[in-house]
């Protein structure tokens, strides 16, 4: 049996995957696989013989360290000032390694990864690995520690909770890339009515700062409010918000990455689901701890004449 390098790179997109989708942090995701991979390297020759699927076998290990690490974190979160966010996977068209890999799968997609937040642990393991590999709900329960019935359990809650939720499925890029552009011009004008055109009737905005800028503490919800929160912001900072914007790919959707504003609003990135042609939701990391990953900073941008609404 395969023990080499070759076997790690041809499991290691599958399993970052599944390690991001439960913990929402690609470091913590990072993490799992290399241990999972050094305990695989350790084994005596009769458990390495022993193990019949190696990709189960990797899957299992990487979900039972991401189950602890997202039991730890949710002290962490409690004290989260703000709404909490998964960490952005930013890749451009042109990258072509392992995160690019990784972000081509639907369930790492922005709005999907802010369902996932609504479970409770062992519901988000035991929806992932059964998603990402079919496992047998005997063996997600191995990782869960509880009986094949409860795992069952766990996983149909958890399916239950995201079909309610109902996030907007994933659009064309071409589709994503009109809307994105029609509110990049919508946001240089200042254009109030335009920009309530775009936005879906219940549309989220939500950004995620940890209480280090100005954001709102809260997710804003509805049409108008979204509207007066864009338009309050475009006043605040002279307009300088809707300049400076690099188009990226946020977890695999077209997105942008954007300057610092001033002293109090610092560089994040953001990506929008769309859904019948408008923006549903809206999803902004500024928290620079989630950032770090990222190459290079963007100069801040200095604030400029308002603009006429």
């Amino acid at each position: 049996m395969d023990t080499g390098v070759e076997l790690f790179e041809r499991h290691r997109t599958h399993l970052t995957q599944v390690g991001y989708r439960i913990t929402g942090s690609i470091a913590d995701a990072e993490d799992a696989v290399q241990e999972a991979w050094l305990r695989l390297a350790a084994l005596d020759e009769e458990a390495r013989a022993a193990i019949r699927d190696d990709r189960a076998w990797l899957t299992k290990v990487v979900g039972r360290l991401c189950l602890d690490r997202l039991r730890s974190a949710a002290a962490r979160r409690e004290q989260y000032v703000g709404p909490w966010l998964p960490e952005p996977l930013v890749t451009t068209p042109e990258s072509d390694g392992p995160l690019a890999a990784v972000v081509r799968d639907e369930g790492v997609r922005m709005a999907a990864m802010v369902v996932l937040e609504r479970l409770t642990p062992p519901q988000r393991v035991a929806l992932v690995l059964h998603e990402a590999l079919e496992l047998p709900y005997a063996q997600i329960g191995e990782v869960l520690g509880c009986p094949e019935a409860t795992a069952r359990q766990h996983a149909a809650r958890a399916r239950k909770i995201v079909a309610d939720a109902d996030p907007p499925p994933r659009v064309p890029p071409a589709d994503l890339q009109a809307v994105l552009a029609r509110f990049a011009e919508a946001m240089a004008r200042a254009d109030g009515p335009a920009l309530l055109e775009l936005l879906h009737p219940d549309a989220v905005w939500v950004t995620d700062s940890d209480g280090r800028s100005r954001a709102a503490r809260r997710a804003v919800v509805g049409a108008e409010k979204v509207r007066r929160l864009l338009l309050g912001l475009l006043e605040r900072y002279a307009g300088a918000i809707a300049v400076g914007w690099e188009p990226v790919l946020v977890n695999g959707d077209p997105g942008f990455r954007f300057p610092a504003y001033g002293e109090h609003e610092p560089a994040g990135v953001a990506v929008l689901a769309v859904r019948d042609g408008r923006i549903e939701g809206a999803y902004q990391v500024v928290n620079p701890e989630k950032l770090a990953h990222l190459p290079g900073r963007a100069a801040p941008c200095r604030p400029r004449r308002s603009p006429a609404r």
